[in-house]
């Protein structure tokens, strides 16, 4: 697989991200938003556990936690990932 990439000619490349090695596609940042938000909702369920002592009322947090940061993080992504500062 890299060894094809390697051969392959840069001089057509497949796709807009194929030029532009520093974009991601989405569903890229599909992927990191969940990996992201299992783990940070996680974190969310144990704390707010540790806060309340109630298993339900800490999963409702999570779950409503994990859903509306999941998007937020999703859409940042893409915003930052058209800003060039830093590339």
């Amino acid at each position: 697989m890299i060894l094809d990439q390697l051969v392959l000619d840069k001089k057509t490349p497949k796709s807009k991200y194929a030029e532009d090695k520093k974009s991601e596609k989405p569903i890229r940042s599909v992927a990191k938003a969940i990996s992201w938000r299992v783990i940070g909702t996680l974190d969310t369920l144990l704390i707010s556990y540790l806060l309340t002592g109630k298993i339900t009322i800490a999963a409702s947090i999570a779950s409503i936690d994990f859903v509306t940061k999941m998007f937020l993080y999703f859409f940042h992504e893409r915003l930052w990932n058209r800003i060039n500062w830093g590339k």
